[in-house]
Order: structure tokens, then sequence, then C-alpha cells
């Protein structure tokens, strides 16, 4: 379901005018990047790319690089976009659709150099974990869709949830913990928020291995 918030004009025109030139649709067949971006380069994709301040920041301090930014709130996604066109970044494309069907029907298995998931919901209500996209699903879906070396980098500011991550990537034998992604993660609305409530902020770092690591 696509969550829905007050779209300022400008989003408005963006969702209109710009999302058919720098999104992409979804569809179930796997995209075939070098056409997207019309080159063959290293791919991240970012899962809730929120209001687009930090996606666009990292796309434009790597332009070496091209970012796939998964969103789905409307407003979000018109300000990403808005972002794309004002300072014209040729490396960075939207996808406004859930996130797990993107990767599951539309990114082909080993394409990704890294993926970032910033901030994601923390759903603190126990009874809500269940809700979380971190669980061992997730965690396999990503492994199958990193390239051999390939990083997830993940912040949150929940040490509980914290604490899951590290868990779940701790069970899955292609993953090892490593101290640097693709990219130095900008700050972001979400952490300064989190500071200011006093919640520490973790970078959480875990590599795709060639191969499972013996049995233990």
């Amino acid at each position: 379901m696509l969550r829905q918030g007050r779209t300022t004009a400008a989003q408005k025109r963006a969702l209109e005018d710009l999302l058919p030139k720098f999104g992409v649709p979804f569809k179930n067949e796997f995209l075939n990047f070098p056409e997207i971006f019309h080159r063959k380069a290293p791919l991240i994709l970012e899962i809730g790319s929120g209001m687009g301040e930090t996606t666009a920041a990292i796309a434009a301090s790597h332009p070496e690089a091209d970012f796939i930014a998964i969103e789905v709130h409307g407003p979000g996604v018109g300000s990403l976009l808005n972002r794309i066109a004002a300072e014209k970044l040729t490396n960075l494309r939207v996808i406004r659709h859930d996130a797990v069907e993107v990767l599951n029907r539309m990114i082909p298995d080993g394409a990704l150099a890294a993926i970032h998931l910033f901030f994601p919901d923390p759903w603190p209500k126990k009874r809500h974990h269940k809700r979380r996209l971190v669980q061992p699903s997730f965690v396999s879906l990503v492994k199958d869709k990193l390239a051999v070396g390939g990083v997830v980098h993940l912040g949150t500011d929940w040490v509980e949830y914290a604490d899951q991550i590290e868990a779940l990537f701790s069970q899955n034998d292609f993953f090892e913990k490593t101290d640097a992604g693709y990219v130095s993660r900008p700050g972001t609305k979400f952490e300064a928020r989190g500071r200011r409530l006093g919640h520490p902020i973790r970078d959480l770092f875990y590599r795709r291995r060639e191969s499972a690591r013996a049995a233990r």
C-alpha cells in the first residue's frame, strides 16, 4: 500500500512531469541497467529514500556509480525527482513501488554493488516487530541480489532493532561483518531526530561472501 501525505504543488508537478523521465515503472521482468543509464557501472540500490536529500547527495558525490532509489511515499518521490532535475543527476533513477517486490521481480541476482537501508521504520512495539523489513527472508533476498563482495549498509537509531539486524545477518553464512560500505552516509533528518531523542546511532555493514562459511 502506498503511504500518502500532503503533497506540495511542486511535488505534484514532479510526479506528473518528471516521474516519466526519471522514474522506472514497476514491471515483472529484470531491468537492463546499461540501457537505463547508458553505461555499465557499479549499481547501488537504496530502500526507502524518504525525501531524497541523502540519496541525491550520495549520487552527486559518486558519479562513478549508478543509483536506484525505491520509495512509495508520494511527497518523497516528488521531492527526489525535483532534486534529480535541479542537480542534473544522470546517475539516479526512482522506482515507486514496494521494495521487496522490486528486489524479487526487477533486480537480477548478483547485480548490486551495495544496498542502502537507512533508518527503516522500527515498529517499536513488540507486537509489530513482524512488520519490520529486516527479517530472515529479507536477509536471504539481499544475499541473492548482491554481487560477491557487495555490501549492505544499514543505519538505525533503535538499539533493539540494531541488535535484531546483527543477529539475523550473523546467522546467514554468506555474510561477514565489515567496517565500511561503498559510501560514507551523510546525516539524515531521521538521524538528527534520533540524536535529539538521545538514541544512539548505529551503522552496520555486511559484505557478501563468495561462499557460505563452513559449518560452525
